[in-house]
């Protein structure tokens, strides 16, 4: 556990920095009220999850909010909403096929 919880810091170190700038400024620009909006879409959206005992990632939600907003001003960068996406739907896989390797490997 240790260890994983090292790699996982240590993931976050590394990219924490990458992973704000594309939220904040890539994905569309924000006015005040706009940013307000998605903060208070993303913040509902999680508290009601979690008393629903459904698992969601924060990051998620406020992608798709910040994204919402995009949408709606017509504003957003699709390119990058579809990398998102793309990063998303590729690392399930990824994880799982890793996963089994590791334990094939270790358990012999």
């Amino acid at each position: 556990m240790a260890a994983v919880a090292a790699a996982m810091a240590l993931g976050g170190i590394l990219s924490a920095r990458k992973v704000a700038q594309t939220m904040s400024k890539k994905i569309t620009p924000l006015k005040p009220g706009q940013g307000f909006s998605a903060n208070l879409a993303t913040a509902l959206l999680v508290i009601v999850a979690s008393r629903l005992g459904v698992p969601v990632s924060t990051t998620h939600v406020s992608v798709g909010a910040l994204f919402g907003i995009g949408a709606i001003t017509g504003e957003a960068d699709t390119r990058v909403v579809r990398d998102i996406l793309l990063s998303w739907v590729l690392t399930l896989p990824i994880a799982a096929v890793l996963s089994a390797a590791v334990f094939r490997i270790a358990a012999g």
